[in-house]
């Protein structure tokens, strides 16, 4: 009877440890310590080849039509919230290598390294010598993100607000599969003429203070393939089956034996 009852308290034991073991590597956020994110702040900047929407008004709107292009959207299927996928757009004032658009009237303005507000003060002091009170709005167009790798389903999406988080980009391609490797996602950031690349623990809180936790413009997440993730989850659901089927085989010799 104790060797039975020993051998039933090291079964569960078994099952306890393969969990907790599991649970570490695919719950996100881990840690009991609070963490402050810090870049609540975040703004994006106009890059090169960013494609803006640049919208004049003015008191005399037959006056601010020269500054107008057609709706850049067109073409795009959306989807919940805006987001959308589809053909790029082709329509808007081009960023060039140079950092600068080229507007009607005023010829080209530098916008590179420029937030919205900036750039939207610059060119409307630019337009008040043709303008009566003109007010000007900015966005981008191809602000998009991709997320590729161990999703459910990836593809690169296009973002209407232009703010969009790492989870958030993760949330639109439908989270991880069990094999992704939450311990690394890998984030790949132009800048200039050089690519970045930033390594991501998804299990650890401390994900909120990654600089690219706000993702940029043209951002590219990948989720590692995890190879021994997937072999073992295959390996524990079987053990698991044959750990279930002793532990009842022996719970049912104990009601046996103890009758």
């Amino acid at each position: 009877m104790q060797i039975i009852k020993k051998l039933l308290f090291g079964l569960i034991a078994m099952l306890l440890i393969s969990s907790c073991g599991l649970k570490k590597k695919l719950v996100y956020f881990q840690g009991e310590d609070q963490i402050e994110l810090s870049r609540y702040s975040y703004t994006p900047v106009f890059k090169a080849d960013d494609l803006l929407q640049i919208t004049v008004t003015a008191d005399d709107p037959e006056t601010a039509l020269p500054f107008n292009q057609a709706d850049p959207s067109a073409g795009l299927v959306r989807g919940n919230l805006g987001y959308s996928t589809g053909a790029p757009v082709t329509t808007g004032y081009l960023i060039d290598s140079t950092g600068q658009v080229n507007m009607p009237v005023i010829g080209k303005v530098k916008v590179l390294g420029l937030n919205r507000v900036e750039a939207t003060q610059l060119i409307e002091g630019k337009l008040k010598q043709y303008l009566s009170n003109p007010v000007v709005q900015i966005r981008i167009m191809n602000f998009r993100v991709t997320v590729l790798g161990d999703v459910r389903t990836p593809g690169t999406f296009t973002i209407p607000n232009e703010r969009i988080t790492i989870l958030e980009a993760i949330g639109l391609a439908g989270d991880l599969t069990i094999t992704g490797n939450r311990k690394s996602v890998t984030v790949i950031r132009n800048e200039g003429d050089s690519e970045k690349q930033f390594k991501i623990d998804l299990t650890s809180k401390e994900i909120f203070n990654s600089p690219v936790y706000y993702l940029d413009q043209n951002d590219v997440v990948y989720v590692e393939p995890n190879a021994g993730a997937r072999t073992q989850s295959t390996v524990w659901a079987k053990a698991g089956t044959f750990f279930v089927s002793v532990s009842s085989v022996i719970v049912s010799t104990i009601a046996v034996i103890t009758k």
